[in-house]
């Protein structure tokens, strides 16, 4: 299986370079670089210039908006906007709701939605969790009553990413009890404008507000909103998943970072000489990249046999490999950083601090922009072994796609 890009392949990859050169607002790439959240206008600005290109959603069929590129120089495509760095479209949007809908929303569904996704013109967000149903989802307890032309919608959701932000929410709700608990479940689709909506912000333990708690009474859903069958939404839930554990591997993501502490290992001192040149960091630098190739290869062993057999999707159990070694890499990379920051990794955010230099002297210092956000960087990667499902749930995914059973 021949794993290098063809002439074609690396022309199309200069004109992916080309383009985020000339494209991407420095403030936004700036923002990415030194690890600060991005807002909502951020993102929107991003992803409508991705649109004008006709590059927002490369991966969806021609008449919805797709590029008809195929799925190595989709891979280019994506690991360059990680590595240079630029905004991924919102992946709840266009990598999860919109194929989603392609594949099994109804028509009207797809004229309605579609081009606004595209266009970020309408802000989703994921309500899957809940307090008593993270990683076992389908202990769910939110319920959906059909009502005449509409489902009334009760429950709870939390860990909801930007839902302060969202104008839709796709939805998990038990509309039935079956023998098992996987049944009786609906996907609906949730206008976060409705009464009865109720959003509550979580602040998580590096200070942001990302996560929220999402309250429902009675909130009224138009059965039209219903994708799919009524209780058949877990089928939905898994299509969504693996989707969302095939994109978490985020190659280019760890590439930009180790191409960031490698720059910063070099000026960064201490005991007299640069980090870079200390044995141990610089054996676990070389150790995560050489896991981060070995990641590379696994994906591009996956593109290539995409290509080969005509197959699209991940298989449960590559994807969850994927996951799993992708998380991995990336929380290393923010302890590496971590590492470089230092003392600068404090919680001040650029005031002066009172140090004790390396031979034994004290004055004043002001920590670099990039290391105030070390230690947030590094908190805030930890949930990345949790969301999409745990890894210990990936491994018995991986267990059964091994084993059979």
């Amino acid at each position: 299986m021949n794993l290098q890009f063809t002439s074609r392949e690396l022309l199309f990859r200069d004109e992916v370079r080309d383009f985020l050169l000339s494209s991407v607002p420095r403030d936004i790439s700036r923002k990415l670089r030194n690890d600060h959240r991005l807002s909502k206008d951020d993102i929107v600005r991003w992803q409508q210039i991705l649109n004008a290109k006709g590059w927002a959603v490369p991966h969806w069929p021609v008449e919805w908006g797709g590029t008809r590129w195929t799925s190595v120089e989709r891979y280019i495509f994506r690991e360059e906007m990680q590595a240079f760095p630029a905004p991924p479209p919102l992946d709840f949007a266009v990598d999860m709701i919109g194929p989603l809908l392609i594949a099994r929303g109804s028509d009207e569904q797809k004229r309605r939605f579609l081009p606004r996704i595209a266009n970020l013109d309408d802000w989703w967000c994921q309500g899957f969790s809940e307090p008593g149903a993270g990683s076992d989802l389908a202990a769910l307890k939110t319920s959906a009553r059909r009502d005449g032309n509409k489902y009334v919608l009760n429950g709870q959701k939390i860990w909801t990413t930007m839902a302060h932000y969202a104008d839709w929410m796709f939805c998990l709700a038990r509309t039935a009890h079956g023998e098992k608990k996987q049944s009786g479940i609906s996907f609906l689709l949730v206008n976060m404008k409705s009464a009865g909506i109720t959003v509550r912000p979580i602040i998580t333990m590096e200070g942001d507000h990302e996560v929220n708690e999402v309250f429902f009474d009675d909130v009224q859903v138009p059965a039209e909103n219903l994708v799919g069958e009524q209780d058949r939404g877990w089928d939905c839930a898994k299509f969504l998943l693996s989707n969302e554990r095939t994109t978490i591997a985020r190659v280019g993501v760890s590439k930009a970072r180790i191409r960031r502490i490698k720059e910063l290992a070099a000026s960064e001192h201490r005991r007299g000489q640069p980090m870079i040149e200390d044995r141990r960091f610089r054996e676990r630098l070389a150790a995560l990249e050489v896991e981060l190739k070995a990641l590379e290869m696994t994906q591009l062993r996956f593109l290539a046999g995409e290509e080969i057999d005509g197959r699209t999707g991940a298989s449960d159990a590559t994807a969850s490999l994927l996951k799993i070694k992708g998380a991995e890499i990336q929380q290393a990379t923010t302890e590496l950083l971590l590492e470089l920051a230092g003392p600068f990794a404090t919680p001040f955010a650029g005031d002066e601090q009172q140090m004790t230099d390396d031979d034994g002297g004290r004055g004043l210092f002001v920590s670099p922009e990039w290391a105030t956000r070390a230690a947030p960087t590094y908190f805030h990667w930890r949930k990345m072994s949790i969301y999409g499902g745990s890894d210990e749930i990936q491994r018995n995914i991986l267990a059964r796609g091994i084993f059979g059973g």
